[in-house]
């Protein structure tokens, strides 16, 4: 058996249309009665006051006065009373003896009979008016005395039929009635044509489903991780969602305001500012990369943009350690073949009975690449720096460029804090030597000098070429994602010193540029560090060096260790 299907219910705007119908046909309908009502309460006095002035000029009327006077009264004062009534427009006027016996009556055959209403108040001089059901029906009517010399000689009644009345207010109410459906026709228009509008506003949803997306909406919004951004016409925020506050650092209430009062880096500003879409456009913060697509929402005419934002952070640092890798790589294939080249040196020296010379050709290159890891390591005890810095080594090897560790550094594996990760060092370190090495490459004398110490409170990393420099007036824009000297390749250009300045501020230090001793241009980072522990006593630990007591780049120019062979690559390789 098939179900009866149960009605969906109507549409929000098609409620408001019934509503709105039923409220203005009550409206119209309830003025139509009042109308009518006030109307012929209206009309019954005026036909009152009629009835009196035409009783009181009769009764007033010198004519009257003398037939009353005659043996035959009836004989002048019927076609007089016939006259007024037709030039009057009342129903009747009866004119009548002091006993209320008739001498005039449009029906001349009730002519001599008694008056039917009252006649008491106007016996006694006073006019009044009264409705009241005569031979002629029902009717409105005025009885007044006819008095000479203060005494009342007749009486006088005129009236109209409360049915002549009626018709006059049912003609008035028919028109009202006219104008009151022509009212209600138009108000039905307005409001089919609102609501049709309405009706494409919503969708033709009825109010629980609007209720219910509403729902959705919010529960949406706040499960949603990437940042929803949604723009009005003029560029305010109209809504922004959990994630959107957090990859932007919002806290405030920001509804109703402009995107340039968010505080927002001038490029990613610009591109939430740009009217034009944009797609996947990366934006580094100072805490964040993020990746920005904005469309706009127009329906006719500008209504707004939607914009989302995706945390790439972690990407990018793991697409630089993915470079690095494969600069690392490609050092090595460059190794191996440098290393085939001198087995088959020995081996040829070997073939030509020259083993003494073959064994002192290998023992020089592993002493060599063995001189090369220790100083490097007895440098920078640390074992993610001194792995970074033999790869770079080796990178720097192939392109041309001498990457010197200098002298003054000195790292001691475990001195650097937990929360400086080994990822955080290679994208600071990592992109400030590739930045050098990009600087100082197809100079003469290319070289990118490393120096890498702590202090008293801060990690100092310092990275120097021989590059052209760079132009004091734009030592902040190096900074700022997209801004190179360079051209862009396919990758783009303008990113890394980007993202290694968000990784100092993030751990709450400084990245700063300035003109290097060689004429090139000189990074230095500050990275503060914990506190140190309470010092052990004197008369147990070990007895001082006083040369570690100096300060680091103090005194004279130290001597430089170079790492350009490309043999050291490992800590600990050729052993």
């Amino acid at each position: 058996m098939r179900l009866p299907r149960v009605p969906r219910p109507r549409s929000l705007a098609g409620q408001l249309f019934g509503m709105q119908a039923v409220l203005i046909a009550v409206l119209v309908a309830g003025y139509a009665l009042f109308t009518y009502v006030g109307d012929r309460g209206q009309a019954e006095d005026a036909a009152g006051r009629q009835a009196m002035a035409v009783a009181r000029s009769v009764a007033d009327a010198p004519s009257v006065h003398a037939a009353i006077g005659t043996p035959e009264p009836t004989r002048a004062l019927q076609p007089y009373s016939l006259r007024v009534q037709r030039d009057t427009g009342v129903d009747f006027v009866t004119i009548m003896n002091p006993r209320g016996i008739r001498w005039t009556h449009p029906d001349e055959k009730l002519i001599g009979g008694h008056f039917l209403g009252h006649i008491g108040p106007a016996l006694a001089g006073r006019s009044f008016t009264e409705t009241y059901t005569g031979s002629l029906g029902a009717s409105v009517r005025a009885v007044t005395p006819i008095q000479e010399d203060g005494r009342t000689i007749g009486l006088v009644s005129a009236g109209i039929r409360v049915e002549a009345i009626t018709e006059r207010v049912q003609d008035q109410v028919t028109a009202l009635i006219g104008a009151a459906a022509g009212a209600l026709l138009l108000g039905a228009v307005g409001t089919y044509v609102i609501n049709a509008r309405l009706r494409r506003s919503t969708h033709g949803m009825n109010a629980a489903e609007l209720s219910r997306m509403h729902d959705y909406h919010q529960a949406a919004l706040h499960a949603v991780r990437e940042g929803l951004l949604m723009l009005d016409g003029q560029f305010r925020v109209a809504l922004m969602n959990d994630g959107g506050r957090e990859l932007l650092g919002v806290t405030d209430d920001v509804v109703g305001r402009s995107v340039a009062e968010l505080g927002l880096p001038a490029p990613l500003t610009g591109a939430l500012l740009s009217a034009e879409p944009r797609v996947d456009e990366v934006h580094p913060t100072d805490t964040r990369v993020l990746v920005v697509n904005t469309s706009p929402v127009s329906g006719g005419e500008r209504r707004g943009t939607v914009v989302t934002l995706r945390d790439v952070t972690e990407l990018q640092a793991l697409t630089g350690e993915l470079d690095s890798e494969r600069g690392f790589s490609q050092a090595l294939r460059s190794q191996a073949h440098e290393a085939a080249n001198r087995l088959h040196t020995m081996v040829s020296l070997i073939e030509l009975g020259r083993a003494e010379e073959a064994v002192e050709f290998a023992t020089a290159e592993l002493e060599l690449a063995q001189a090369l890891t220790d100083e490097v390591i007895s440098a920078v005890g640390e074992p993610v720096l001194a792995a970074l810095l033999l790869g770079k080594a080796a990178q720097a090897n192939e392109r041309g460029v001498e990457l010197v560790v200098s002298e003054d550094s000195g790292i001691d594996d475990g001195l650097l804090p937990a929360a400086l990760t080994p990822r955080d060092l290679v994208t600071v370190l990592g992109n400030l030597i590739d930045n050098a090495m990009d600087a100082a490459q197809a100079t003469v004398g290319a070289r990118v000098t490393v120096t890498a110490f702590t202090g008293e409170s801060a990690l100092v990393l310092r990275v120097a070429d021989t590059g052209s420099g760079v132009d004091p007036a734009h030592a902040e824009r190096v900074f700022q994602h997209g801004w190179s000297t360079k051209p862009a390749g396919p990758g783009g250009r303008g990113l890394g010193l980007a993202l290694a300045r968000q990784t100092v501020i993030r751990h709450g230090g400084t990245l700063e540029v300035r003109e290097a001793a060689a004429g090139g241009a000189e990074f230095e980072v500050r990275l503060p560090l914990p506190a140190p522990t309470a010092a052990p006593d004197p008369g147990t630990g070990p007895t001082p060096d006083p040369a570690a007591e100096d300060t680091p780049g103090s005194g004279p120019v130290p001597r430089a260790r170079s790492v350009r062979s490309s043999e050291s690559v490992l800590p600990g390789g050729g052993a």
